[in-house]
């Protein structure tokens, strides 16, 4: 009988037909594709990976698997949906792999980093050179972080997991770096405060858990965020593992050590003058300060005593502001004649109600953003590092044992000076991973670790490469309101 006999169909070709069939140029792209992959196993360490091959082969040239069985529809809406299907998966698997293992864009969301980096900047943020992190929640929605667009639901799945892996990258994260990172406190949240300062545990400090918990229409729900799935944050790494790190009247030291200033860092000051800094929107538009960093003061008559004595020539003055404001800027308001006084807003009010909340509290209940440490100040840790668990000790690195190295069944005993490590008495504790001490530029209007603490090493994302684009929220898209001068610009100038 012939194939073209009824009742029967036609035989499939045999493995050696299928590789006969297989055209030049697509066993070149199977070529190429094969380096890359291996190239990707031996990045990942894990040889295991290499059956996936076999996938790879048989979607480039075997064929077995009719993932194309479109193509041979005689229906040509079939063809012309699906071949726009298989377009976008194809696309998504890219980008999945060069988000996941290359880099990625983000924005600038807050003033933290200015004006280093500006609220409105897109970046490129670079995986390979502290090497990329596996994903720990490997099935999730390529182009967003944790949620997805006007659904508002999670953009992942919880499960399966994996524990953090790091692969190879170009250097360690050096003093200096910018540095993108997950949000340390960010493992449980509050979905209407999530992309707030206001995160879940300064909530828990002002309004204690019941109060958070039983009020769902003000908070929102509480949910857990794995790792990789936490808020991004991008700081300046100013401590390193193994380092002591102390503030004294702004200048950070480290090992005792001062340390040089970021050439565009910018602090809040009280400045009194005569001229108004309102009336003229282009100049400060040209000289960096943003609606945001600049407010009126109207002090009483008491108050306006006591600054005068702090601040002799601000009594007089016509108008008093608060202003964020680098060396720059201060230089090229004096040359312009808008300054008859200016002083630091720490150096004049040095407690403020945020002390409360600096890390690690209570022994930081006498530091301030400017006086960080105190005398001995504050050690960072380091993998292998073994510490003694003093009560001291234990406030200071709870976090780090407890909710970083997942050793939840740990507490201190007041009562006898005794720590108890996954519920046996320990005297001391050796860490795990490395952690580091992150700053913004804008140094009195950051969330950082004087703040929230220590950041493991299995937070770390990457570092800015460069800014894409950026745009001015306080301007036009017609009048400055894309900053061209900032496209393609090293995101990290100080390295």
């Amino acid at each position: 009988m012939t194939q073209n006999t009824p009742g029967y169909s036609t035989p499939r070709p045999s493995f050696k037909q299928r590789l006969a069939a297989t055209k030049r140029s697509r066993w070149i792209r199977f070529g190429i594709v094969s380096l890359l992959f291996f190239a990707w196993v031996a990045w990942m360490g894990n040889w295991w990976l290499a059956l996936l091959w076999l996938l790879l082969g048989d979607i480039y040239i075997t064929g077995y698997i009719p993932l194309t069985w479109w193509k041979n529809s005689k229906n040509k809406t079939v063809r012309t949906i699906m071949s726009w299907v298989d377009a976008i998966v194809y696309a998504l698997v890219v980008v999945y792999f060069v988000f996941a293992f290359i880099g990625q864009n983000y924005q600038i969301p807050s003033s933290s980093l200015e004006k280093t980096l500006l609220t409105g900047d897109y970046l490129w943020v670079n995986k390979v050179l502290y090497g990329p992190r596996v994903p720990m929640t490997p099935v999730h929605f390529p182009l967003v972080h944790n949620k997805m667009p006007i659904l508002g639901t999670d953009s992942y799945l919880d499960s399966p997991s994996l524990s953090y892996h790091r692969l190879k990258g170009i250097r360690n994260v050096e003093s200096g770096d910018i540095v993108v990172f997950n949000f340390p406190a960010g493992d449980t949240v509050t979905t209407k405060f999530e992309e707030s300062p206001e995160y879940y545990y300064l909530l828990v400090e002002r309004y204690g858990r019941d109060r958070i918990a039983s009020d769902p229409a003000t908070f929102g729900e509480i949910k857990y965020r794995p790792v990789d799935r936490r808020q991004n944050f991008v700081k300046r790494a100013v401590g390193l593992p193994g380092e002591t790190l102390r503030i004294v009247r702004d200048t950070i030291y480290i090992d005792g050590k001062a340390q040089q200033m970021p050439q565009h860092a910018q602090f809040a000051y009280l400045l009194a003058g005569d001229r108004s800094l309102y009336d003229d929107d282009d100049y400060l538009h040209s000289l960096g300060i943003s609606h945001d960093d600049l407010s009126a003061i109207n002090f009483s008559p008491a108050e306006r005593e006591y600054l005068d004595a702090a601040m002799p020539g601000s009594a007089k003055s016509k108008y008093l502001y608060m202003v964020v404001l680098t060396d720059e800027m201060i230089e090229r308001l004096q040359a312009d004649g808008y300054i008859n006084a200016l002083r630091k807003v720490a150096e004049i009010f040095p407690t403020t109600g945020e002390n409360a909340f600096l890390f690690p509290s209570p022994l930081a209940n006498d530091w301030t953003l400017s006086d960080y440490g105190g005398e001995n100040g504050l050690y960072i840790p380091k993998k292998g590092d073994t510490l003694p668990l003093t009560a001291d000790n234990w406030v200071t690195y709870e976090r780090c044992i407890r909710n970083y190295e997942g050793h939840t069944d740990s507490w201190f005993d007041t009562a006898t000076g005794t720590a108890y490590v996954d519920g046996k008495p320990a005297g001391t504790y050796t860490f795990a991973m490395d952690y580091y001490f992150m700053m913004g530029d804008n140094r009195d209007r950051s969330q950082d670790s004087r703040f929230w603490g220590f950041v493991p090493e299995d937070h770390i994302v990457g570092s800015p490469a460069m800014v894409l684009i950026s745009f001015d929220k306080d301007r036009s898209m017609f009048n400055g309101g894309i900053r061209w001068n900032r496209i393609l610009r090293d995101a990290n100038p100080d390295k």
